[in-house]
């Protein structure tokens, strides 16, 4: 899809004029993101074409017309979608974190969180192509959000039977509904490009950039709802005396065996209903406030569009496993699935809710998502600046040192401002991983990219499934072994994988710089040449004419 000015709009070769007087344009959505009203006519002489589209040609050609005044109407959407993931993730986002603590007995919590991150990597690759294509882009929004109520309402009676299956539900209807949510910004962002005639690429990462933001507060504003219901003085457990099994010594294991959720039914229902209601709320946000797509041309781009079966994105996906960066990535990669998974299940489990008692939980992981989110955000604009080398040894230098430090510390409700420390000193770490490694992603696979990020959110989920599968059969200095580990391992093969892309840019630039030299050697060679005079020629012809005769 990519959104071109045509007709009314004056083009030619491409080229963009101006708008219609009544300020319509013409907008295309064939051909490739390119914005050719930004980059200019490349030296053509633009003129008026002979007569105006009707609709009916117009979507036969894979155009449609709209007014300029749809700007307002795109950033409108854009922002009903970002505020609606915003509100569903603080309903998911606070269930997660809580599920270590208040579903702990047999590793229930932790296995429902597996079963989700399993049932993603099977619908990664099988259902957003099929769903997308049945129900259009809006309405599988609308269903897959709604997969995500019944793993809450589960939370109400929590058992194997029923939080196992809605989990998986929840991995099923997490992919189309982040390919929904992709595929729609990106068609409006080319839209609004054309619009406002700027470019598209420009566009796309603004819209995203805006909507991640949002979606980032997710974390401070579930967790928040969270502490503040169980901070209330009834029913809540402070946590346990005997603080020497709580941190590096803690076990699941053994410390869940009989252990019953502290936290009261009546709380659990406050907070749970809550939750519930945030998913429902969402949902109407985007039935009443988010246009359909077809509104931008997602007719026309599904008619131009050569879409990818489940079979052939699999098939591109294991093929892109071929590809020796690809193989040197998936240790690290798997590694930012662990680390999530460790923060948001057995760092909660092991050293805030043993030490300082579950209703603190929340607390700590607000700082968490508050420095995520600032450093997210600090690190796309330091890399301009310092690249992306420096900021990846700043991730696994903190990485390293908190998981030293946990190993050793033994956490104490004396020392609160050591919770907090940590979880923030981890949310810098992770902005590091989900901005350098994916941008890496970005930078090694242009020509791939859609099997690349498969290949990410691939491995990224198995090291979900894996943490979380592994959480009630280690303690919790294993897991800090393990992890240290895989992260120390997937650093060195990044290493050989950005040593050997210097080498390769940097032969590429000496490439490029000898064929400009020689280059320009052929044009001074042209340029010493003695001119052929008028005179000269008309010797040349004379001759040519009396060979003739």
């Amino acid at each position: 899809m990519t959104a071109g000015l045509d007709a009314n709009s004056a083009t030619t070769n491409g080229a963009p004029g101006k708008k219609t007087d009544d300020g319509v344009f013409t907008v295309s959505v064939t051909g490739a993101y390119e914005n050719d009203g930004f980059k200019g006519d490349g030296g053509g002489n633009p003129h008026k074409p002979p007569r105006e589209l009707t609709d009916e040609e117009a979507s036969q050609q894979g155009k449609f017309k709209m007014s300029t005044k749809e700007k307002w109407r795109i950033l409108k959407n854009v922002t009903a979608i970002s505020c609606a993931f915003m509100i569903q993730f603080t309903a998911f986002q606070g269930t997660a974190n809580l599920q270590s603590s208040i579903n702990a007995k047999d590793g229930l919590g932790t296995l429902s969180l597996s079963s989700i991150f399993a049932a993603l990597v099977v619908s990664c690759i099988f259902v957003p192509s099929f769903l997308i294509k049945r129900l259009t882009v809006k309405w599988t929004l609308c269903l897959s959000m709604l997969c995500y109520a019944p793993y809450i309402a589960s939370q109400f009676y929590p058992r194997f039977y029923t939080l196992i299956p809605c989990g998986i539900i929840v991995g099923i209807g997490a992919a189309p509904m982040w390919a929904s949510k992709a595929t729609y910004l990106t068609q409006v962002a080319g839209v609004y490009a054309k619009l406002t005639d700027q470019a598209v690429d420009a566009i796309i990462v603004r819209f995203f950039g805006f909507f991640f933001l949002a979606w980032q507060t997710a974390e401070l504003w579930g967790n928040l709802i969270s502490s503040l219901v169980l901070s209330n003085p009834h029913g809540t457990d402070a946590g346990t005396t005997d603080y020497d099994l709580c941190g590096a010594n803690f076990c699941a294991s053994i410390s869940n065996s009989d252990e019953t959720s502290a936290v009261a039914s009546s709380e659990l229902f406050e907070i749970m209903s809550i939750y519930l209601a945030c998913i429902i709320v969402a949902v109407i946000l985007i039935v009443i406030l988010v246009d359909p797509l077809s509104r931008y041309g997602e007719r026309q781009r599904r008619n131009s569009a050569v879409e990818l079966t489940g079979i052939q994105l699999l098939s591109a996906t294991f093929i892109q496993l071929k590809k020796p960066y690809q193989q040197l990535l998936i240790p690290m990669t798997i590694y930012i699935g662990v680390e999530q998974a460790f923060i948001s299940a057995d760092f909660t489990q092991s050293y805030v809710s043993c030490a300082m008692g579950v209703n603190n939980v929340g607390f700590v992981m607000i700082c968490f998502g508050v420095v995520n989110a600032i450093c997210s955000l600090l690190f796309g604009s330091v890399m301009k600046y310092v690249g992306r080398v420096p900021i990846m040894i700043l991730g696994i230098s903190v990485h390293a040192a908190v998981q030293i430090f946990l190993l050793l510390w033994r956490p104490h409700p004396d020392n609160p401002l050591l919770f907090f420390m940590a979880s923030g000193l981890w949310g810098v770490g992770d902005a590091v991983w989900q901005t350098q490694v994916n941008g890496l992603y970005g930078a090694l696979f242009r020509r791939n990219k859609e099997a690349a990020f498969s290949n990410y959110r691939l491995w990224e989920s198995v090291g979900f499934v894996v943490a979380y599968a592994y959480s009630t059969q280690l303690c919790a200095r294993m897991k800090l072994y393990v992890q240290l580990a895989i992260l120390v391992f997937g650093f060195l093969l990044y290493c050989v994988v950005e040593i050997h892309h210097m080498r390769k840019l940097r032969k590429q630039k000496i490439k490029e710089k000898r064929a400009a030299e020689l280059a320009a050697k052929r044009q001074a060679a042209i340029d010493q040449e003695p001119e052929t005079t008028d005179d000269e020629k008309d010797d040349i012809d004379d001759e040519i004419i009396v060979t003739h005769l």
